[in-house]
């Protein structure tokens, strides 16, 4: 380079520009290979076979008899035909006069009420004892002591009910120990076991005494669930027993109270049967007639099929509306409730 002067000056190198050089490029994902049918069957084959005789039990027991849910509908005559299926055909379909006639008996209504009632009852107090028991159990040191107590207290879920109404027959009846010691000591005993007063509270003693156990035992496997080092952290804030309680323990145990509570909801109209069925004639069918035994005496002894199976077609409806409700109301407040989303 020549300068004014004529003096040629050091030539400065020009700093090359600096290229970008590409940066790598991710790879394209592979194309996903659908599994065909045959190759899904083949992988989960054992699994599969595995599920049949389950599978096999719900269609024979529970999705087979459904269809004999079209005798709601129709005039149903048994001696129509050689067999039920061919009565059924034979018999003339009359709509939804069945249902008309069932919500004009004033028997259907008191059952149920008596069915709400209960299922309310039970609503209120067969959740808190489990809880509260569970977390009494969780709280015992001594693994060999909370074994004999959850054994104790699981041990009448296996009961029939005709040993569990005996057991209180010969508790608090005329002829049991209760009264057989008040009369000893000159007092005169109640009327516990025939009074239809307190009859809802009878039941519900009996239901918690039976199945309380069974509650306690899916409350204790959800404490197990919740992680330790959540008590560890708040036990190092400074959180007393109730406080972690209240926003440890509680939080933990909610999901499987909404579940159950919602499973509880889908059977608010079938409160049992033999438990009302073995003490209705004790205490009276305005206090002890549920739907169950309503479908009983009405469809089967009075062989009044159509309006029996109309009365359980409109229990499995809305139980199955029950379940829908809770299961939204479930979801509503950030609960995965029973039907899980894909």
């Amino acid at each position: 380079m020549t300068g004014k002067t004529g003096v040629a000056g050091p030539v400065q190198a020009r700093p090359l520009p600096v290229q970008a050089t590409p940066e790598p490029q991710a790879a394209p994902p592979p194309a996903r290979r659908g599994m065909t049918l045959r190759a899904k069957f083949h992988r989960d084959r054992a699994l599969l076979l595995m599920t049949v005789p389950a599978v096999l039990l719900l269609a024979v027991f529970h999705y087979l008899p459904l269809l004999g849910n079209v005798v709601a509908f129709m005039d149903y005559d048994q001696w129509a035909g050689d067999s039920a299926v061919e009565a059924i055909v034979n018999s003339p379909f009359i709509g939804f006069t069945n249902f008309a006639e069932l919500f004009e008996d004033s028997q259907f209504w008191d059952a149920l009420r008596n069915t709400l009632t209960l299922t309310a009852f039970q609503l209120v107090f067969f959740f808190p004892l489990p809880i509260a028991l569970a977390i009494l159990l969780n709280s015992v040191l001594s693994p060999r002591l909370r074994g004999f107590i959850q054994t104790v207290v699981y041990l009448p879920h296996f009961f029939s009910w005709v040993l569990v109404v005996t057991f209180f027959v010969q508790m608090l009846g005329g002829a049991g120990l209760l009264a057989t010691v008040l009369r000893d000591n000159g007092m005169e005993p109640w009327n516990i076991m025939g009074n239809p007063d307190t009859f809802i509270l009878l039941v519900s003693t009996q239901g918690l005494w039976k199945d309380v156990g069974w509650g306690t035992i899916i409350f204790l496997a959800a404490l197990t669930a919740i992680d330790q080092s959540l008590y560890e952290a708040a036990a190092s804030d400074g959180a007393t027993r109730w406080r972690r309680l209240w926003h440890v323990t509680l939080p933990g145990l909610r999901p499987v109270v909404v579940l159950l509570l919602i499973l509880q909801l889908g059977n608010a109209l079938t409160v049992g049967f033999e438990q009302f069925y073995l003490q209705r004639e004790a205490v009276g069918r305005q206090a002890a007639e549920v739907l169950d035994t309503y479908v009983y005496y009405l469809g089967l002894a009075t062989q009044d099929y159509g309006v029996g199976t109309a009365a359980g077609l409109f229990k499995a409806v809305i139980g199955l509306v029950l379940i829908l409700i809770a299961n939204r109301l479930a979801r509503r407040f950030g609960e995965e409730g029973v039907f899980v989303r894909s």
